[in-house]
Protein backbone atom coordinates (compact mmCIF):
# COMPACT_ATOMS: atom_id res chain seq x y z
CA UNK A 1 0.00 0.00 0.00
CA UNK A 2 1.23 3.49 -0.73
CA UNK A 3 0.07 6.89 0.47
CA UNK A 4 -2.10 7.42 -2.62
CA UNK A 5 -3.93 4.08 -2.34
CA UNK A 6 -7.70 4.29 -1.53
CA UNK A 7 -9.73 1.43 -0.07
CA UNK A 8 -13.54 1.47 0.02
CA UNK A 9 -15.47 -1.04 2.15
CA UNK A 10 -19.24 -1.17 2.06
CA UNK A 11 -22.35 -3.30 2.44
CA UNK A 12 -25.43 -3.75 0.28
CA UNK A 13 -28.42 -5.44 1.94
CA UNK A 14 -30.60 -7.20 -0.61
CA UNK A 15 -34.33 -6.64 -0.68
CA UNK A 16 -36.36 -9.81 0.07
CA UNK A 17 -35.56 -12.67 -2.34
CA UNK A 18 -33.02 -10.48 -4.21
CA UNK A 19 -29.66 -11.70 -2.87
CA UNK A 20 -28.95 -13.86 -5.92
CA UNK A 21 -29.85 -10.94 -8.21
CA UNK A 22 -27.59 -8.64 -6.20
CA UNK A 23 -24.72 -11.09 -6.42
CA UNK A 24 -25.24 -11.40 -10.20
CA UNK A 25 -25.34 -7.61 -10.55
CA UNK A 26 -22.06 -7.33 -8.65
CA UNK A 27 -20.47 -9.90 -10.93
CA UNK A 28 -21.25 -7.46 -13.74
CA UNK A 29 -19.90 -4.50 -11.79
CA UNK A 30 -16.64 -6.29 -11.02
CA UNK A 31 -16.23 -7.37 -14.65
CA UNK A 32 -16.80 -3.79 -15.83
CA UNK A 33 -14.21 -2.56 -13.35
CA UNK A 34 -11.69 -5.24 -14.37
CA UNK A 35 -12.13 -4.44 -18.07
CA UNK A 36 -12.41 -0.64 -17.98
CA UNK A 37 -10.71 0.67 -14.85
CA UNK A 38 -6.92 0.18 -14.85
CA UNK A 39 -6.76 2.16 -11.59
CA UNK A 40 -8.99 -0.37 -9.83
CA UNK A 41 -6.39 -2.66 -8.30
CA UNK A 42 -8.74 -5.19 -6.70
CA UNK A 43 -12.38 -5.86 -5.97
CA UNK A 44 -13.57 -8.53 -3.55
CA UNK A 45 -17.24 -9.35 -2.93
CA UNK A 46 -18.31 -11.42 0.08
CA UNK A 47 -21.79 -12.93 0.38
CA UNK A 48 -23.58 -13.28 3.71
CA UNK A 49 -26.72 -15.41 3.52
CA UNK A 50 -27.33 -14.74 7.21
CA UNK A 51 -27.29 -10.95 6.66
CA UNK A 52 -28.93 -11.18 3.19
CA UNK A 53 -26.11 -8.93 2.06
CA UNK A 54 -22.94 -8.46 0.10
CA UNK A 55 -19.85 -6.91 1.61
CA UNK A 56 -17.49 -5.32 -0.90
CA UNK A 57 -13.89 -4.14 -0.72
CA UNK A 58 -12.57 -2.01 -3.59
CA UNK A 59 -8.91 -1.04 -3.90
CA UNK A 60 -7.93 1.94 -6.05
CA UNK A 61 -4.48 3.14 -7.10
CA UNK A 62 -5.32 6.70 -6.06
CA UNK A 63 -8.07 9.30 -5.75
CA UNK A 64 -8.12 9.85 -9.52
CA UNK A 65 -8.96 6.17 -10.05
CA UNK A 66 -11.67 6.42 -7.38
CA UNK A 67 -13.08 9.51 -9.09
CA UNK A 68 -13.21 7.68 -12.42
CA UNK A 69 -15.02 4.79 -10.76
CA UNK A 70 -17.60 7.02 -9.07
CA UNK A 71 -18.32 8.98 -12.25
CA UNK A 72 -18.41 5.99 -14.60
CA UNK A 73 -19.02 2.49 -13.28
CA UNK A 74 -20.73 3.41 -10.00
CA UNK A 75 -22.92 6.01 -11.69
CA UNK A 76 -23.94 3.54 -14.40
CA UNK A 77 -24.91 0.74 -11.98
CA UNK A 78 -26.15 2.62 -8.92
CA UNK A 79 -29.79 3.00 -10.03
CA UNK A 80 -30.10 -0.70 -10.88
CA UNK A 81 -28.56 -1.69 -7.55
CA UNK A 82 -31.03 0.50 -5.66
CA UNK A 83 -33.87 -1.48 -7.23
CA UNK A 84 -32.72 -4.70 -5.55
CA UNK A 85 -30.75 -3.57 -2.48
CA UNK A 86 -30.21 -0.91 0.15
CA UNK A 87 -26.72 0.56 0.59
CA UNK A 88 -25.16 0.66 4.05
CA UNK A 89 -22.23 2.77 5.16
CA UNK A 90 -19.44 3.32 2.68
CA UNK A 91 -16.08 3.60 4.44
CA UNK A 92 -13.38 5.35 2.41
CA UNK A 93 -9.81 4.80 3.66
CA UNK A 94 -6.96 6.91 2.29
CA UNK A 95 -6.60 10.36 0.79
CA UNK A 96 -9.99 11.29 -0.70
CA UNK A 97 -10.12 14.96 -1.79
CA UNK A 98 -13.03 17.07 -0.62
CA UNK A 99 -14.60 17.18 -4.10
CA UNK A 100 -14.72 13.37 -4.22
CA UNK A 101 -16.13 13.27 -0.70
CA UNK A 102 -18.88 15.62 -1.86
CA UNK A 103 -19.49 13.47 -4.96
CA UNK A 104 -19.90 10.34 -2.83
CA UNK A 105 -22.29 12.10 -0.50
CA UNK A 106 -24.27 13.56 -3.43
CA UNK A 107 -24.99 9.97 -4.53
CA UNK A 108 -26.84 9.57 -1.24
CA UNK A 109 -24.18 7.35 0.30
CA UNK A 110 -23.69 7.18 4.04
CA UNK A 111 -20.03 7.93 3.42
CA UNK A 112 -17.34 8.10 6.08
CA UNK A 113 -13.71 9.03 5.43
CA UNK A 114 -10.48 8.18 7.24
CA UNK A 115 -6.84 8.81 6.44
CA UNK A 116 -4.09 6.32 7.19
CA UNK A 117 -2.68 6.54 10.68
CA UNK A 118 -0.60 3.40 11.27
CA UNK A 119 -0.03 -0.10 9.97
CA UNK A 120 2.18 -2.23 7.77
CA UNK A 121 2.18 -4.55 4.76
CA UNK A 122 4.15 -7.77 4.54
Amino acid sequence: MNEQHVTVVYKWTAKPAQLDALEAAYAGVTETMRANEPGALAVHVYRSDEENALYVRDEFRDAEALGFHLSQTAAAHFGDLLQIATPGSFLFFGHVPLELQAAAKSMGLAAEFGTHSAGFDR
